[in-house]
């Protein structure tokens, strides 16, 4: 095979190679696009369920709780779409984490999501990142759904395919989906930063939500980490030792915005004192 014969096969395969990548691109933005993608299946929420578990609800608009959760909504949504979003990649994707289980989070995840969602000019996709645990549909209503796992194992699958809308407008969920053996490897995929960049890309206006598992109890939680532009680490106050929630901290030393959310106190909150504060570098 003469000289030109190898340069041609060699620029054919590589033309059949970057075709492939592009298939490959293209199928998981297939899902996704420049607008709101359609759903295939609607939750209509337990609003009253959800009351009686201590959850914000929708009629909760001057209740104390709804006033926290818009302070604490408020730094990240700045964070977010602010000028602070400039220095922070994929702002608008926020992990609620913890340091070990039963400190809140699916909690504080849900009802912040519910705050968001009052926004009149805010979208809010809530996805349950837990895949070890998952608890956020359950807690939702949600009955078996395919879900995040499903959707980085099978390319085949579609935002559609996973995505569902509820009886808030700009509200919408994805579950965990089935539990995996290699759970830790779906997340660290390239589907799985492919997935996260078309969601921080594609919607100016929408705010992504991960319920994610504890630090220190899973290793997916470190994997989610690396992958969004805000993370809040919620403590329980007066349970959770100062060593245990160190620990945690260290864990998230490289990533840019921390937010410290203090749960379960026992002593009333106020306007002036509820339990929030920073962590991490200052944005």
């Amino acid at each position: 095979m003469s000289t030109l014969e190898k340069a041609l096969e060699k620029s054919e395969q590589i033309a059949q190679t970057n075709t492939e990548k592009s298939v490959v691109k293209n199928r998981v933005k297939s899902g996704l696009g420049g607008t709101i993608p359609s759903t295939k299946r609607t939750v209509n929420i337990d609003w009253e369920e959800l009351s009686t578990q201590g959850y914000l609800s929708l009629e909760q608009g001057n209740s104390g709780l709804a006033e926290e959760y818009r302070m604490i909504k408020r730094p990240l949504l700045y964070n977010a779409f602010g000028k602070a979003a400039e220095g922070i990649e994929r702002s608008n994707l926020i992990l609620v984490t913890s340091s070990v289980p039963e400190e809140g989070k699916t909690f504080t995840a849900i009802n912040l999501a519910m705050s968001i969602a009052n926004e009149r000019d805010k979208n809010v996709l809530l996805i349950d990142a837990d895949v070890a645990k998952p608890t956020l549909a359950k807690r939702l209503g949600v009955t078996a759904s395919p879900g995040l796992i499903e959707y980085l194992e099978d390319d085949s699958l579609n935002f559609s395919d996973i995505s569902l809308a509820t009886d808030v407008a700009n509200l919408q969920i994805i579950p965990a989906g089935k539990r995996h053996t290699f759970s830790t490897e779906l997340l660290s995929s390239n589907r799985m930063v492919q997935f996260v960049d078309e969601l921080s890309q594609c919607y100016s206006d929408r705010i992504v939500i991960f319920d994610s598992p504890p630090l220190l109890a899973a290793t997916q939680a470190e994997v989610l980490a690396g992958l969004v532009g805000q993370i809040v680490l919620v403590i329980a106050a007066e349970t959770t030792m100062q060593s245990t929630v160190q620990e945690a901290i260290k864990r998230l030393e490289e990533r840019d915005v921390v937010l410290a959310l203090l749960n379960k106190a026992k002593y009333g909150l106020t306007m002036d004192y509820y339990g929030y504060g920073q962590y991490g570098a200052e944005h």
